[in-house]
């Protein structure tokens, strides 16, 4: 094996990239336009949630329960009746509707327990569940104020103090610029080898390799170290101009650290494009078998849920993939500011089974190449 050789064969790669008008475009917007839309377009907060109020009981009260409904977390309350409150849900026009009966604050002030009701929309998961909470709780506030004069709620034999930790003000655009600058690791290293080697096949151009004094090891390192080099470059990108400076989102730990980390892990994730590449035939295939590559990855190795939350079996079946440990350094790394003491056993396994990767990426490459040449 000659460096040198790579090294020659690494800048064919970047001159082949810089030549891909598609791919450039497609590694800008994932660096820059996704991350930002990925942040700000799919909140998982309640925010401007339209909610319907049908008071039938037009008591001091129910018009205080009515008006504490306010943005940002709902939009003013519209004022509907039963007839029309179906319509309405079915529609979409509301998320919430909450249904105040006659004699509301009679019954109230006679200490009886009137109930109300509230209809909530269920397709809107993310909100569903937080919105009910926060209609309660605003509810039960106005009514105990109303009655008491205080908002002070009754003594508990216990405090429970609540510290939140890595993201006090649980705000959704940390997590979701931070999750797609790691996810778009994985995707475009795939795509890129993949569609390096594709495109040499393509154009002829393997054909020119196999001739000269080169081994498939050689050809692979250059496309790995040129495509990680763009890789590399766009996260670095994204992590300081995109994600600090657009999104103003603190990274808890170490850029330095989370790069090093990540360009362990291009090794893996590029023979995973290298295999790919030798499977496929054309980039319609290589898109087909990407799709189903890089789906499983990004949905089962905890970037979106937990782990925990899924299956034993899944579980064990995902340790067998280098992207599980990549995205658990990375959060710790990224949002709670560990150093190489805590993540070095995550960087110590993805090695070993981003060798794996790559020893059968080469294995099938070489196949590939003996069959190019009888």
């Amino acid at each position: 094996m000659h460096l040198s050789n790579i090294y020659r064969l690494g800048l064919k790669e970047l001159k082949s990239l810089g030549a891909d008008k598609v791919l450039l475009v497609l590694i800008c917007w994932a660096f820059s336009g996704a991350i930002y839309t990925a942040a700000t377009g799919a909140s998982q907060e309640l925010r401007n949630a339209p909610i319907a109020v049908v008071d039938e009981d037009q008591s001091p009260l129910s018009r205080r329960i009515v008006g504490a409904f306010y943005p940002p977390y709902f939009r003013a309350p519209a004022q509907t009746t039963l007839s029309e409150l179906d319509q309405g849900m079915d529609s979409g026009r509301y998320n919430f509707t909450l249904v105040i009966p006659a004699k509301f604050q009679h019954d109230v002030q006679a200490g009886r327990t009137p109930e109300m009701q509230l209809n909530i929309d269920a397709t809107i998961m993310s909100q569903a569940f937080i919105g009910a909470t926060y209609i309660k709780s605003i509810a039960l506030g106005e009514v105990g104020e109303y009655l008491s004069g205080t908002r002070a709620s009754s003594a508990t034999p216990i405090t429970l103090t609540t510290r939140v930790r890595f993201n006090p003000n649980l705000t959704g655009v940390w997590f979701g610029g931070v999750m797609e600058v790691i996810n778009n690791v994985t995707m475009l290293t795939i795509i890129l080898v993949g569609a390096a080697f594709i495109r040499e096949r393509e154009h002829g151009t393997i054909e020119h390799l196999l001739v000269m004094p080169l081994s498939p090891l050689e050809i692979m390192l250059a496309k790995v170290w040129a495509n990680g080099l763009v890789v590399l470059l766009g996260v670095t990108f994204a992590l300081t101009v995109m994600v600090q400076q657009v999104l103003k989102v603190p990274i808890a730990g170490s850029v330095p650290l989370f790069l090093a980390a990540a360009a362990c892990y291009l090794f893996a994730a590029a023979s995973i494009g290298i295999f790919l590449g030798t499977v496929a035939r054309s980039m319609p295939q290589l898109g087909l078998l990407i799709i189903l590559c890089i789906i499983p990855l990004l949905m089962l190795s905890g970037g979106i849920t937990p782990r925990e939350s899924m299956p034993a079996i899944v579980q064990n079946i995902m340790l067998a993939a280098p992207t599980t440990y990549f995205v658990r350094l990375a959060q710790g790394i990224l949002y709670r500011g560990a150093g190489f003491a805590i993540i070095w056993q995550d960087l110590l396994a993805m090695t070993a089974v981003g060798a794996c990767f790559f020893n059968i990426a080469l294995f099938r490459f070489r196949k590939s190449v003996t069959q190019t040449q009888v």
